[in-house]
């Protein structure tokens, strides 16, 4: 039996006061929830997507500095992202990691996509939903 956690952990990469970036971790909390009848239970979280979801694809995702063109969810479905801050700090993202970007003024992050292409990602445009860290 598979043990589920009612978390969903994410990154966000957020502007500094300086107009840098950095990394912050938070969790998104899941509600055990019965989606449709004959479905058994399953672990739900909102993003609160504003406006329509986009699905990319790109064999090459290599980036200048950028800030996010909007606060975005980034959710890795196929490949692994190496995402940049202003300090220095680099993380890698594939498939089931959420991230947030918030970044959208000053000098943002950089974003490098690691290893076989295509690198395959939905983003979703939105603010940072209320009770999420």
């Amino acid at each position: 039996m598979t043990v589920m956690s009612d978390l969903k952990l994410y990154t966000r990469v957020v502007r500094t006061g300086d107009g840098g970036s950095r990394f912050e971790d938070g969790a998104l909390p899941l509600t055990e929830r019965r989606i449709a009848d004959g479905v058994p239970p399953m672990f739900t979280g909102g993003l609160s997507a504003s406006a329509a979801v986009t699905f990319l694809r790109s064999a090459d995702f290599d980036s200048d500095p950028h800030p996010a063109p909007r606060e975005q969810w980034v959710v890795m479905v196929r490949g692994a992202i190496e995402v940049e801050v202003s300090d220095g700090e680099r993380r890698r993202f594939g498939p089931g990691d959420l991230v947030f970007v918030s970044d959208t003024t000053g000098r943002g992050h950089v974003t490098a996509a690691i290893g076989e292409p295509p690198f395959e990602a939905l983003f979703v445009p939105a603010p940072c939903p209320s009770g999420v860290d």
